[in-house]
């Protein structure tokens, strides 16, 4: 029998785009390991994500809701993996790496804060040189969890927000694939909460999108695969405008609201005098960054109260 990771490989040339980034061309790992008989070298840094401490956390990090009560919000895991699929899919219909892809995917909010973007903002502003959930997400899977990922997947983590722009394509799809998802999701998970009517979406974007969550992924979708040519990844001018115009409207409506902010004043507290005991201990500023960003939610909120709030005395 043939070595399956060799028949694997042997697939990808036959099969995917030119275009597309072959598991055997990798620029490899910063520490040599044996090439693994049954996977190619993507399918395993997906593996390694997802076996991860800090993946299996994301479950119990916010996405935007803090502590919401109902179980239906999504959570920064199911974001990450409605992210992974939209990538997928984006990424199959142009024959590009799936692979490649989907580890990206699965790994490009690793180092995210608890609370959310109010989380981030919180550490931004506390540490002298900010705070960037990108670059965190690539010091968790370097540092903190040792993943020795390979060069292509760890590019796409520290790319996918921010101004540098990944260096493969199937690195470009994680990038709007993000955007997509968390636009549609959250204006989803708005109107579950009561901050946001349906008709108070712009009659522009509902018409041009469409009126339900899979329909405006697929329109999004549609119009990423249709207009991406020769490795370069893009939406057409009018969707990408459109949908950024989409992102602006949730920011004024949703993300800053009245309820969003006053969540933030409180997620800022509970940062800002943990970073602050941190670093009272005698800890570094990255240490203290590494502890604070890798708490889920829940364990930031009791060890806050462990910390800061008085006790009952039994008598």
């Amino acid at each position: 029998m043939e070595n399956p990771r060799i028949l694997s490989e042997k697939i990808e040339e036959q099969t995917l785009s030119e275009y597309a980034t072959l598991s055997k061309n990798t620029k490899g790992r910063a520490e040599f390991v044996p090439l693994c008989n049954l996977r190619t070298e993507f399918q395993r840094d997906r593996d390694r994500i997802i076996h991860s401490k800090s993946f299996r956390r994301l479950k119990h990090k916010t996405q935007v809701f803090l502590a919401p009560e109902g179980d239906h919000y999504r959570t920064r895991l199911t974001h990450t993996l409605e992210v992974a699929q939209i990538a997928r899919t984006a990424a199959r219909a142009l024959r590009l790496n799936e692979d490649l892809t989907e580890a990206i995917a699965l790994g490009h909010d690793m180092g995210h804060t608890p609370f959310g973007h109010s989380g981030e903002r919180a550490l931004h502003k506390l540490c002298e040189n900010g705070f960037r959930h990108n670059e965190q997400s690539l010091r968790t899977v370097d540092i903190i969890d040792k993943l020795n990922l390979t060069a292509e997947v760890r590019d796409g983590i520290l790319c996918h927000t921010g101004d540098k722009k990944p260096s493969t394509p199937e690195g470009k799809i994680v990038c709007l694939a993000d955007k997509i998802a968390y636009i549609n999701h959250d204006i989803d998970d708005a109107i579950r909460a009561g901050i946001l009517k349906y008709e108070a979406v712009p009659k522009e974007y509902a018409d041009l999108f469409g009126k339900s969550q899979s329909a405006r992924i697929n329109t999004m979708l549609t119009s990423l695969v249709e207009n991406s040519f020769n490795g370069e990844i893009r939406m057409a001018e009018d969707m990408f405008s459109a949908m950024m115009g989409l992102r602006r409207f949730m920011f004024e409506n949703v993300y800053f609201n009245e309820t969003a902010l006053e969540n933030e004043k409180k997620a800022f507290m509970i940062i800002k005098n943990l970073y602050e005991r941190y670093r009272a201990e005698g800890k570094t500023e990255q240490e203290s960054i590494d502890y604070i960003a890798g708490m889920t939610d829940r364990y930031a909120i009791s060890t806050f109260e462990k910390f800061f709030v008085p006790k009952s005395w039994h008598i």
